[in-house]
């Protein structure tokens, strides 16, 4: 059943990352950007060749031979079921449906459609797929460093009982 979720969900995230790029491509390249909120968000067309923030843009089969092997990879171990967390599953779901996303724009159009540009501050023209794997990593970050610190809060003194018990069978 879990794979099925899984499948679904990142078929839906997919989908919903196609479709805006879709939209964005027929409707914003034409006029390239559109004011959102005034000095806070506009949308803006570009074409991003590299990956993140336009790193590597002049090697797009690269990227797209490492990304697709590395979300083949996840989804092979998401659809295993090693992973016990359903928390930490959702946020690896959501970093390969935002890097499938962009794959899928990489081999069908040899660029990534980029088109979210945040006016208060100096930063990158991005997309949903970007947010995927963005909020995905940072959730999934969360979840490890709240997993370590769980773990270091256990009771010592069990931990410190298996490490004489280990000894004393030396």
């Amino acid at each position: 059943m879990l794979q099925i979720v899984t499948i679904l969900g990142l078929a839906a995230l997919v989908a919903a990352d196609q479709a805006i790029k879709y939209v964005v491509v027929r409707f914003l390249e034409p006029i390239g950007s559109f004011p959102f909120i005034d000095r806070f968000l506009q949308f803006t067309y570009v074409e991003n060749t590299g990956a993140a923030f336009g790193f590597f843009s002049r090697h797009t089969e690269l990227l797209s031979v490492f990304t697709g092997i590395v979300i083949a990879a996840g989804l092979i171990f998401l659809l295993s079921g090693k992973l016990k967390s359903k928390f930490a599953h959702v946020a690896v779901l959501m970093i390969l449906a935002g890097g499938l996303g962009n794959l899928i724009d990489r081999v069908f159009r040899g660029f990534v459609v980029d088109y979210i540009e945040p006016l208060f501050i100096n930063f990158a023209v991005f997309n949903f797929a970007d947010m995927l794997v963005c909020v995905g990593a940072a959730l999934l970050i969360g979840y490890l460093i709240f997993d370590m610190v769980r773990d270091a809060r256990k009771d010592p003194l069990a931990d410190k009982e298996t490490v004489e018990q280990s000894h004393e069978s030396d």
